[in-house]
């Protein structure tokens, strides 16, 4: 048994949510303030409306999910639809057949994964609703790998771990707390509504993170790194549109 899953079963209450006392009692108390605090009226917004809302996700309630007559039949794309990136375009110009998924930072084995190993792990689907800050909403059926089967997959996480930092092709990065990489609806998505992740809905490969808000879902994902801190990444906020003045903790 990996750490991670020793840990989990250690941990986890009937039906696999996460106990309280174990998100007070490790790294997870961390899960309700931003890693990074922004002063005046805006960081303290930022840390009444996570830790207030993180209280009330203690039990590790998942997203509401739908009936497959709800999904939308077109989904939105948004933002980047095709990445200049070369390496990005040799890969979709392959098939994604030689593509693959880097894992490291604070893993026991660090390690690549093809698109194939992935969907050869454990997975879900799930009908749920993608809430864009934008102003729109569409719900779509995503079926890809849990997060946490995939970083048990590298022999787990060492107990230092705190953050996974996910980079994209499109030279996009976010991050998230172990809160939500230990969520069952958390996962790296390969296919949406059927079918293989298209293009422009960030193929091969996409971060679901079902209780934030579209801009923490990152498309094209590429690397994972899981880290202790985010304070020497980029501008040190955990995310791109942190560093560009939106909530890290983006929970709808």
């Amino acid at each position: 048994m990996s750490r991670m899953t020793a840990d989990l079963t250690r941990t986890t209450k009937p039906g696999g949510a996460i106990s309280r006392r174990r998100l007070l009692a490790t790294g997870c108390s961390d899960a309700f303030r931003p890693p990074v605090i922004r002063g005046g009226l805006i960081g303290a917004a930022d840390v009444l409306t996570m830790s207030t809302t993180r209280w009330l996700l203690t039990d590790q309630p998942l997203a509401r999910e739908y009936t497959r007559a709800d999904i939308a039949p077109d989904f939105p794309t948004w933002g980047q639809t095709n990445p200049s990136d070369e390496v990005y375009q040799q890969h979709l110009s392959e098939g994604f057949a030689n593509w693959s998924l880097s894992v490291g930072g604070l893993v026991e084995r660090p390690r690549w994964f093809s698109l194939d190993e992935l969907k050869r792990l454990a997975s879900r689907t799930q009908i749920t609703a993608h809430v864009c800050e934008q102003g729109w909403s569409a719900i779509g059926e995503w079926t890809g790998a849990p997060l946490a089967q995939v970083l048990e997959a590298a022999g787990g996480v060492t107990p230092d771990a705190r953050y996974v930092v996910f980079e994209s092709a499109d030279g996009w990065y976010e991050s998230i707390d172990m809160f939500e990489v230990v969520h069952p609806q958390t996962i790296l998505a390969y296919r949406l509504n059927g079918d293989d992740l298209p293009v422009g809905n960030g193929a091969p490969l996409r971060l679901r993170v079902e209780r934030q808000c579209g801009y923490k879902n990152i498309k094209f994902v590429s690397a994972i790194r899981v880290v202790d801190s985010v304070a020497g990444i980029r501008r040190g906020t955990g995310g791109l549109s942190s560093d560009f003045g939106f909530h890290w903790y983006g929970g709808v």
